[in-house]
């Protein structure tokens, strides 16, 4: 598929943003015009429309292609989205040690999904050689940034005594940050820490959080967790965490 538009019907990025909503195929036409003209923010854009398949048809080694051009100018997030289609094999072949490349050049562009997707490649050593106090640095850097799924892993190497001395109140303060922000594992870890102490109350609240947002896979280990620690002030919620991952899991097969 493909669209041609002049470039003076061509809107302004912001309101490409806000067109996605309302029209997409629309706003997809708009994108390949800005991108087409050169900007880069447009390009990293197109590149996740063809992905998603919104507005445009699917394409996932044409947007592959589309990352490609907008990392060369310097986009962190094309580079950050070129390193994914490399590690998952998004429109062309896996490759690890590419997607590594591809990671570390966005997070020194200071975009913390480069660094906490560089730092999973260095603490599995997966196309990289395995350094975990390089990967904690990164998640590190990310977190400072705000970066949820970093925060809980943060808390995770504190509260295990990985690459820095065991923290239990640095742990706690991760895992808290994380719950916060919105991260459904963090919710968990954070609910975890908070049964321990006997706080019920908030606990529950934190599981039933991390319930609505988590998906099967995390699900299906939540519950087996709780489960085995056989917490009755928690039981119930143990069984609801059974059945939402039964749900989905007919969903998808229904679907």
């Amino acid at each position: 598929m493909s669209f041609i538009l002049h470039r003076s019907e061509t809107p302004d990025l912001a309101q490409l943003g806000r067109s996605l909503a309302e029209d997409p195929r629309q706003a997809a036409r708009w994108t390949l015009a800005a991108a087409s003209a050169g900007e880069a923010e447009a390009q990293a854009l197109l590149g996740q429309l063809l992905l998603d398949g919104l507005g445009i048809q699917r394409d996932a080694a044409l947007a592959r292609d589309w990352f490609e051009i907008a990392a060369r100018r310097g986009h962190a997030m094309a580079s950050n989205m070129l390193g994914r289609c490399c590690e998952l094999g998004w429109g062309g072949p896996v490759d690890e040690a590419a997607a590594a490349r591809h990671y570390r050049t966005a997070a020194e562009r200071s975009l913390d999904w480069g660094m906490y997707n560089y730092a999973n490649l260095l603490a599995t050593g997966r196309g990289v050689a395995r350094n975990e106090e390089q990967a904690f640095t990164w998640y590190q850097r990310a977190a400072a940034l705000g970066h949820a799924k970093s925060m809980n892993l943060v808390g995770r190497y504190y509260e295990e005594g990985r690459v820095v001395r065991a923290d239990p109140q640095a742990a706690f303060d991760c895992y808290r940050r994380s719950a916060e922000a919105g991260d459904f594992r963090g919710q968990f870890s954070y609910a975890s820490v908070l049964m321990g102490l006997g706080r019920w109350d908030e606990a529950r609240h934190w599981l039933r959080e991390a319930l609505a947002l988590g998906h099967p896979k995390f699900l299906r280990k939540a519950c087996a967790e709780l489960r085995r620690a056989a917490i009755a002030e928690v039981a119930d919620i143990a069984e609801a965490y059974a059945r939402r991952c039964a749900e989905q899991e007919a969903g998808a097969l229904a679907g």
